[in-house]
């Protein structure tokens, strides 16, 4: 199938991400790919470049999450030592009082 035909080729977008699948086709057949080898190579980078790629966006909210789970875990810390520090100082009180 031709690059008009019912083959379907053109930009892929995710999110800010784009990949010209067709100006990538026409530049393998200008190097001597076969037509069709050059639209199954175009379709398979786009795949590729679609599913495994991050973007800038993408990059950002995995930080954002991170920074979230990172205060999460600061606030249980500090509110796992405030009890500990507690109890420690119930034990020394209890321990002057006995001795």
């Amino acid at each position: 199938m031709g690059i008009g035909g019912a083959f379907s080729i053109g930009i892929i977008m995710s999110t800010s991400l784009a990949f010209d699948t067709l100006a990538y086709a026409k530049r393998l057949e200008k190097a001597g790919v076969p037509e069709a080898q050059a639209e199954v190579q175009a379709e398979t980078l786009a795949e590729i470049v679609e599913e495994r790629l991050a973007t800038k966006r993408d990059l950002k909210e995995m930080e954002a999450s991170l920074a979230r789970d990172l205060r999460e875990i600061e606030m249980r810390l500090t509110i796992k030592l405030g009890t500990m520090l507690v109890i420690a100082i119930g034990v020394f009180a209890t321990l002057v009082k006995l001795l």
